[in-house]
């Protein structure tokens, strides 16, 4: 296998990859782990794929900035600022608690002082990528319980990167004025991004939503821009590209560019994934099986516990604590890249790299099934975690894409009716659209409304879709609304779906699909089908009364597909 180019050595490993993700799709297990396997299975223990390191490293750092850029997307200022109190208690408890377990384990491990804190300091971190990808694979990332864990996940970031600097500082012989010119220079970025974000891209983003492809190449060369400026004012890509997402969160078109992204994101991971198994060679980790297992009981353990009794005290529901405890029970990827730094400054042996490798490979797979399971978990469990639960509770509840009765896909057309008498009837609804003037319409009358398009499947099931009671779509496209009409018949039947059609053999056609009334504009407008919902409601049955009329309208008048 030497001489091989790094195309060729990337086609194999993704032909042995998807091979091996299939087998774990067939056996129902995480996909995350069949791709750490994957890696172990290409390094120099069995198949010998991977020579240029340096190459596949370099597609991971695209791969940990696309990851943390969609995550900022999804995070709003007000849900920053709203769980401040609870990310920074929570973070500190948990850093100061868990290193101080990890430095006293690994001592009686007979690892040195210095050591030993190294190593106290890698268990109590927590792995960004692993926690993000599998709530993006949940589809909870807007739950409280997931804004919790990532607000963390971004404090220790921030900590871990101002402790490597701190680290290379000591090893150059620096001086603590290093330290302060850094954070100096990130405070500035920080206000810089704030004031863009603030005042010039809400006015950009107007011309971008224009173009489908316009948005994709800027919102890939901002994310990637800033993160390449936070690495050289010395912190990390991660930092830099969750605060370029966090930067553009809020923005009509934020759900646009996250989903248009994510492909390019997944493929990216995958190639970290296996990457990082690469670097775990099973002939290296011969004696350190044991410290590995028990460091890992300090993440798998000792760690969930601070972050139930810490969220406990803040007022936090059971399940909510439960759930980040588990989410967080990892060590972290920055953990990896710290001890390597502690390692060639000199302040730790090569095995405190190799075993602090061997837990990372432990606490990921682990945390993969628990959090796969984390809702059946808790239920077992649910008894025996009342201690850590105060009896006047944080309610759980959704960030902002929350479940609504109602959902009105498109404004143009009929719209602003529906919208009057949504109002009028005080249901939770919102506004899906893509045109970005029309957004900007509904923007000014202060409706609840997303960027994006229908047929975006994560984007619908994001929005709990398959709990609504009423969809209705003003949208004319034939090949929308079939698609929701085809969702919602699988997903949600008992939903009312009232949709548009240009032509009788298309109105026939989403009747046949499930679709409750369908709206001509020859035969009835939305300021009748409005007035209808108004007297009637959501009864499924008033609209099939209405629907018989329509369809004997259209036998009528309409029996074959125009040509």
């Amino acid at each position: 296998m030497h001489g091989l180019d790094l195309f060729t050595q990337i086609s194999l490993v993704v032909v042995l990859g998807a091979v091996i993700a299939t087998i774990m799709r067939l056996l129902k297990q995480p996909l995350i782990i069949g791709h750490i396997i994957t890696g172990i299975l290409a390094g120099p223990t069995l198949f010998n794929f991977i020579h240029d390191e340096k190459g596949f490293e370099f597609l991971s750092t695209f791969g940990v900035a696309l990851l943390l850029f969609i995550v900022g997307l999804e995070l709003s200022t007000k849900i920053i600022t709203r769980l401040s109190k609870v990310v920074f208690v929570t973070t500190a408890t948990q850093i100061s608690m868990v290193t101080v377990a990890g430095t006293i384990a690994a001592r009686l491990l007979h690892f040195g002082r210095l050591e030993s804190v190294i190593i106290g300091l890698c268990l109590a971190m927590s792995s960004t990528i692993i926690i993000v990808t599998l709530l993006h694979d949940k589809r909870e990332t807007m739950r409280l319980y997931a804004q919790i864990a990532i607000g963390v996940l971004l404090l220790q970031d921030i900590v871990a990167t101002l402790g490597k600097i701190l680290l290379s500082a000591k090893a150059e012989g620096g001086s603590p004025f290093t330290l302060s010119l850094l954070v100096g220079r990130g405070i500035l970025v920080i206000v810089l991004l704030y004031v863009i974000s603030k005042y010039a891209l809400p006015k950009v983003m107007k011309f971008l939503q224009s173009s489908k492809e316009l948005l994709f190449v800027f919102s890939l060369g901002w994310a990637l821009g800033i993160a390449t400026l936070f690495t050289k004012i010395g912190f990390s890509v991660e930092v830099g590209a969750l605060f370029a997402g966090v930067s553009m969160a809020g923005l009509p078109a934020s759900h646009e560019m996250s989903s248009r992204l994510r492909p390019l994101r997944d493929f990216f991971v995958i190639i970290f994934l296996v990457t990082l198994g690469h670097t775990l060679v099973p002939s290296q980790l011969k004696g350190l099986l044991v410290p590995a297992l028990i460091f890992s009981v300090v993440v798998f353990i000792i760690k969930p516990l601070v972050t139930l009794i810490t969220l406990g005290v803040l007022g936090y529901t059971k399940r909510a604590s439960f759930k980040t405890a588990v989410a967080l029970g990892q060590i972290s990827e920055f953990s990896l890249v710290f001890v390597v730094a502690c390692v060639h400054g000199n302040f730790a042996r090569p095995e405190v790299q190799a075993v602090i490798g061997l837990t990372a490979l432990i606490t990921f797979a682990g945390s993969a099934y628990l959090m796969k399971y984390d809702d059946e978990l808790f239920t077992l469990l649910e008894k025996h975690l009342r201690l850590f639960e105060r009896k006047v509770t944080k309610l759980e509840q959704k960030g902002s894409l929350q479940t609504y009765s109602v959902v009105l896909f498109g404004y143009r057309k009929g719209g602003a009716e529906f919208i009057r008498t949504f109002r009028a009837m005080k249901k939770r609804f919102v506004v899906v659209d893509y045109d970005p003037d029309a957004v900007e319409l509904i923007e000014r009358q202060h409706v609840n409304f997303l960027y994006g398009d229908a047929t975006d499947v994560e984007l619908i099931e994001e929005l709990n879709l398959d709990k609504s009671k009423l969809v209705v779509s003003t949208i004319s496209d034939f090949a929308t609304n079939e698609f929701l009409a085809s969702w919602l018949k699988v997903n949600n039947p008992s939903a009312v779906f009232v949709a548009s059609a240009d032509t009788a053999y298309h109105a026939a056609h989403l009747y046949s699909e499930g679709a409750a009334y369908v709206m001509m504009p020859h035969f009835i407008g939305s300021e009748k089908i409005s007035t209808f919902i108004k007297r009637t409601g959501f009864k499924k049955s008033e609209f099939n009364k209405f629907r018989e009329k329509h369809l004997q309208y259209l036998e009528t008048h309409y029996s074959e597909e125009p040509a």
